[in-house]
């Protein structure tokens, strides 16, 4: 370890109650990107980023608008001769619903039992916020940095980041690097450093069944007319078959194989399979042959039903025989699977086991390509050294079950690898009452990030 990583350490140290006032501030802009009305408090915090990516020691700051919520650029390049990093993260949170639920108010952060509550805490404010802290580390502690930093940080990832690829085209130059860096993931378990080495890709459609113009008296009609709710389940239950495994024609023809190797290192984690279906309060667990559990929710496809909607559902009971019917479905595709051509998969599925009397219509939400690396590349090496020094224990290779759209974007776009670097844990309630962050996972965070920054260019030397 060099002096200089030394100062960096007694740096964070020293500043562990300031950063989380910091942090606070951050957490109580409700910027939440689905709701219209704060749309003035998306750009309050995109604004109140900027100022502190400036205050960091970006040299180079930018709010960059697009047609929907603004992306925060920033960027310190006084490394000569040394790598550039790509710093890709989210300001936007999803909706805090049901209040009801969280034991403190979603946007007054509060710490309990050394986790920090609030909506955006893991997900991705206090994530993201590591590299920004990482950075004026170096900067403040030493005067430099081993590694040139960029940051590109959205306001729409939790709708599906509509513009932001647009927006990294346009401003190619400003962003190219040599590697990414993403913190939007979780650890494995409590002081297990993690590094994601695969994420899903993601085809999400809404299927529409049209029947007769409008309801019908089920006692008049029923037994006549082919029923839109009936049939939509009828066509959802052949998209997978009784052994688990998803029948939609040509669904698997291009899935990668995950080698022996990765499969037996999954099968040293701590996983207890029935621990996990007891937490989750099912009898059963769905099982696909020839794959355990935690391969099953990460490194294999899936097909799922998000949403059906048709007839009477209000209280008490109304005999009608509905006129429409309607489901949202959504695909998790692994490595080299394409969005698009398994959503062009499905949609002839669906229309070849569509019955006569009704009508289909498909409609293509949004998706995102699958992504993997190999665990030997150097630069995931170099982030695997990193979090060894910080948590002075063995880094674990795993692949995420979710979706970042924009990973794969920007692999194809710069040719350069990606780090999945994440700091939460299951338990933090992501996308759910009571999201809470460890603080001890922030701060090691900002010293995992710093120690791979010199890693990085120690191994470009």
């Amino acid at each position: 370890m060099s002096q200089s990583s030394d100062n960096v350490r007694e740096h964070i140290d020293g500043n562990r109650g300031p950063w989380l006032d910091e942090l606070f501030e951050f957490l109580r802009i409700p910027s939440v990107s689905t709701d219209r009305e704060r749309a003035d408090r998306v750009r309050e915090a995109a604004d109140w980023l900027a100022g502190k990516l400036g205050d960091a020691g970006c040299a180079e700051v930018e709010v960059w608008e697009t047609e929907g919520h603004p992306v925060v650029y920033g960027a310190w390049r006084g490394a000569t001769d040394a790598p550039t990093v790509l710093v890709y993260g989210h300001y936007d949170v999803q909706p805090e619903d049901p209040v009801e639920l969280w034991r403190t108010a979603p946007f007054e952060p509060e710490v309990r039992d050394g986790r920090l509550f609030a909506r955006g805490a893991a997900d991705d404010k206090g994530q993201l916020y590591i590299h920004v802290k990482a950075l004026e580390s170096w900067l403040q502690a030493t005067g430099t940095c081993p590694a040139n930093v960029v940051f590109l940080i959205e306001g729409e990832e939790e709708v599906g980041s509509p513009n932001v690829e647009a927006v990294v085209r346009e401003h190619l130059e400003q962003l190219r690097c040599d590697a990414v860096m993403v913190s939007d993931t979780a650890m494995f378990g409590p002081d297990m450093p993690t590094l994601c080495n695969g994420l899903r890709g993601l085809a999400y459609l809404q299927i529409d069944v049209e029947g007769p113009k409008g309801d019908l008296h089920s006692g008049v009609y029923g037994g006549t007319v082919v029923n839109p709710a009936e049939t939509l389940a009828k066509m959802l239950a052949t998209c997978r078959n009784a052994d688990g495994r998803v029948a939609i024609p040509g669904f698997y023809d291009k899935v990668q194989t995950v080698d022996d190797d990765e499969r037996a290192a999954w099968a040293d984690l701590p996983f207890d399979e029935e621990a996990y279906r007891e937490d989750l309060d099912v009898d059963a667990l769905l099982s696909v042959e020839g794959f355990s559990v935690l391969e099953a929710r990460s490194m294999r496809p899936t097909f799922e039903v998000n949403g059906l909607l048709s007839g009477w559902t209000g209280e008490g009971s109304k005999t009608v025989l509905p006129a429409t019917a309607m489901a949202k479905v959504s695909m998790r595709l692994v490595a080299d699977q394409d969005p698009d051509e398994i959503a062009d998969a499905f949609t002839a599925h669906i229309h070849s086991v569509t019955p006569p009397g009704v009508r289909v219509k498909i409609s293509r939400m949004h998706g995102g390509k699958p992504w993997s690396a190999p665990r030997d590349h150097p630069v995931l090496q170099a982030a695997s050294r990193a979090l060894h020094r910080a948590f002075d224990a063995e880094t674990v290779f795993i692949r995420e079950g979710g979706s970042i759209p924009l990973v794969g974007t920007l692999q194809g776009l710069f040719g350069v690898p990606t780090v999945l670097m994440g700091f939460g844990l299951p338990g933090d309630n992501l996308h759910a009452p009571n999201e809470s962050f460890v603080l001890e996972n922030f701060y090691t965070g900002v010293l995992s990030a710093a120690y791979f920054l010199e890693e990085l260019a120690g191994s470009s030397d």
